[in-house]
């Protein structure tokens, strides 16, 4: 199981995959369905969408 918060490296993040087990520490556990990555010029956003339909948002 991956642990995904702000503390986690670049590295850890560009390497979760689809499938994956992760989790965010708190109430959100599961699998990996989708990974956006997107950059608005000032942080670059993770969201891993999850099978049971929650996100989970890590700005770098």
């Amino acid at each position: 199981m991956i642990r995904l918060n702000n503390d986690t490296p670049t590295d850890i993040l560009q390497d979760v995959k689809k499938g994956s087990l992760v989790t965010d520490t708190f109430s959100k556990t599961g699998l990996v369905e989708t990974i956006d990555i997107s950059d608005d010029g000032l942080y670059r956003i993770y969201t891993f969408n999850l099978v049971t339909g929650r996100s989970i948002v890590i700005k770098r």
